[in-house]
C-alpha cells in the first residue's frame, strides 16, 4: 500500500506537464514553410484526386434520367415539400417564407430562367445560389432532376397557347 500511493501521484503528476493540445504549433495556408518544395504550408492535390464516392455522384449529376410522367411527379411532390415555402407553388417566388418578411427568389417565369437550361436548376439545388442554401447532401442527384422537370413544366405551363392544352373531356377519359 505504502508503495501504490506515490506510484499513484507520480502517474497522476505526469499527466500535469503543461501541455495543451489547443495550443501546439501549426500552419496556417499559404504561410511560408521550409517542408514542403514549393514553400507554402498549403499544397495542391495531385492531378487526378477525386473525393472517395465523388464519381458516382458527378456522373448521376451529370446524366439527366430519362424524363417520364413519374419523374415529373415525383419533382412536383419534392417541389412543394422543398422548393415551395420560398418559391410559391406557381413558381412566381411569392412562397410564405417572402410573405413573412424574407426578400423573394427570382421568378422561374423571368426570361433568364425560362432560357436557362435543366441542368441550371440541378447545380443551383446542389449548390445554392444568392440566400438559396445548397440542398445538396439532401436531395439526390436523380431527384434535384425531378424538381428540374417539375421546374420546366411550371414554366411551360404559364401563358401556354391553347392549341397545346389537351381537350379536357379528352384528358379526363
Amino acid at each position: 500500500m505504502r508503495r501504490a500511493i506515490p506510484l499513484l501521484a507520480a502517474v497522476a503528476l505526469a499527466g500535469c506537464s503543461g501541455q495543451d493540445m489547443q495550443k501546439q504549433p501549426s500552419l496556417r495556408p499559404y504561410e511560408a514553410s521550409t517542408l514542403w518544395h514549393s514553400g507554402t504550408s498549403w499544397q495542391p492535390l495531385p492531378e487526378g484526386v477525386v473525393a472517395r464516392g465523388a464519381g458516382a455522384r458527378l456522373l448521376a449529376i451529370a446524366e439527366p434520367p430519362p424524363l417520364d410522367r413519374p419523374l415529373v411527379e415525383r419533382g412536383e411532390r419534392m417541389y412543394r415539400d422543398l422548393c415551395a415555402p420560398c418559391h410559391g407553388l406557381a413558381g412566381d417566388g411569392d412562397g410564405i417564407v417572402v410573405q413573412r418578411g424574407f426578400s423573394p427568389p427570382p421568378s422561374y417565369h423571368s426570361a433568364r430562367l425560362r432560357a436557362a437550361p435543366a441542368s441550371h436548376f440541378v447545380e443551383v439545388i446542389g449548390k445554392g445560389y444568392g440566400a438559396m442554401l445548397p440542398y445538396g447532401d439532401r436531395v439526390e442527384p436523380r431527384d434535384r432532376w425531378a424538381i428540374a422537370a417539375y421546374i420546366r413544366a411550371l414554366q411551360l405551363s404559364r401563358d401556354a397557347p391553347a392549341a397545346d392544352v389537351p381537350d379536357l373531356a379528352e384528358a379526363l377519359r
